[in-house]
């Protein structure tokens, strides 16, 4: 018996959550792009926030510094408050798709993306120039890492297929699809 045969088959992790899990390690480009318009609302409310209550501060309460070293100061607020601007947004849009908030917007949008890819013959999750082993490295490194964002930004950049959901759903739905409209053909033509 070889090692790789003793070794026990462990599953891959799931969060418990009372939505669907669309994806556990989910690209950056697609989490950005899945973000909900709201999202960008609240991101750049909660970026505003420190450079605002900043000049709340030198109003209610003047720190009597020149006018360039003030400047200084609001440059950076206004960079910190952009930065966790940026990880709120991608922590609102992360949590969809992890099944941590209401998704069946992102759901619909994740089997229509998949199912279009399916009946063009393209790869579901991209392609990679990188061997198995080190998207499997990149996987276990970036998976689920959107929970910690608040303890070190941490994102996908790799595109792999080790993403912790069963991607037969898009390869079913891709020939129910194709069923219907060649049956819609037949009854046309």
């Amino acid at each position: 018996m070889t090692d790789m045969q003793r070794r026990p088959y462990v599953p891959a992790k799931q969060l418990n959550s009372q939505y669907p899990l669309i994806d556990s390690d989910p690209h950056f480009k697609r989490v950005c792009r899945y973000a909900r318009t709201s999202d960008y609302y609240k991101a750049g409310a909660f970026a505003a926030f420190g450079p605002g209550l900043m000049l709340l501060w030198e109003k209610i309460s003047p720190s009597h510094v020149s006018k360039s070293s003030f400047a200084s100061v609001m440059r950076l607020s206004y960079t910190i408050g952009a930065g966790a601007g940026f990880l709120y947004f991608y922590t609102l849009s992360i949590q969809r798709f992890y099944g941590m908030e209401e998704n069946k917007r992102e759901v619909e949008m994740d089997m229509r993306e998949m199912v279009n890819k399916v009946k063009k013959g393209e790869p579901l999750y991209g392609r990679s120039s990188l061997t198995p082993y080190m998207q499997g490295v990149a996987s276990r490194n970036s998976r689920y890492s959107g929970i910690w964002l608040h303890v070190i930004p941490w994102f996908n950049f790799v595109n792999h297929d080790q993403h912790g959901v069963d991607t037969a759903k898009y390869y079913r739905q891709a020939e129910r699809e194709l069923a219907a409209e060649q049956e819609e053909k037949a009854k046309s033509g």
